[in-house]
């Protein structure tokens, strides 16, 4: 049987380099679409909360009438 070579910190170090590589190339590609869809989210976040906010205001505003004698 013949022994495996020995795994050095060079070794370590460009498969690692090379794995992390791989890993930026993907969340650099997918950056575009999770920075649209967080933008959608806040816009509708938004929305429901001002819609929200308006309702409740009609709701407990007074009606105040004022009649000249």
């Amino acid at each position: 049987m013949a022994r495996p070579a020995k795994i050095t910190r060079d070794d370590l170090e460009t498969k690692l380099r090379e794995i992390a590589g791989e890993v930026d190339d993907r969340v650099d590609d997918a950056k575009p679409n999770i920075v649209a869809g967080a933008v959608v989210v806040v816009v509708v976040v938004a929305l429901v909360a001002y819609l929200l906010g308006r309702r409740g205001g009609r709701l407990r505003s007074a009606v105040v009438e004022i009649r000249r004698v």
